[in-house]
């Protein structure tokens, strides 16, 4: 019995202690920039049921950073400011990039926000209101 506390007890500690020391190399602090991007809505559009289809990215020149659709939803469904849809992502480049929105509404079109982060700038928020 007491072989197999002390067994238990140190199993613990090497799995506790590995876990604890593991970073990521590839990623520097000081170099991490933040990305805020924020959708919501100002107007009313409680009768619209049109289906549209948001996606968020982050380019450099003619590259891709991030890119990532979001659920489908009806238009009436965007969110007020007070609820606004929120999402972070940190991106390890400080050079010139554009960030935004992109969206598509069923049987009528496509149509984007897009704003750039200057080189350097650490933190930026996309505050998009869908008209």
């Amino acid at each position: 019995m007491k072989k197999l506390f002390t067994l238990c007890v140190a199993i613990f500690a090497i799995l506790s202690i590995a876990s604890c020391t593991k970073k990521d190399p590839t990623v520097k602090p000081q170099n991490v920039r933040s990305i805020l991007f924020k959708l919501y809505t100002q107007k009313d559009f409680s009768d619209n049921d049109e289906d549209i289809t948001f996606s968020i990215f982050i380019k450099k020149a003619n590259q891709t950073l991030f890119d990532s659709t979001l659920a489908t939803m009806k238009i009436k469904d965007i969110p007020k400011s007070a609820s606004a849809m929120i999402f972070e992502k940190k991106i390890n480049d400080n050079s010139l990039l554009s960030a935004g929105f992109n969206y598509s509404i069923e049987n009528v079109g496509t149509s984007s926000h897009i704003d750039t982060i200057a080189a350097g700038e650490q933190n930026k928020e996309i505050d998009f209101s869908f008209q």
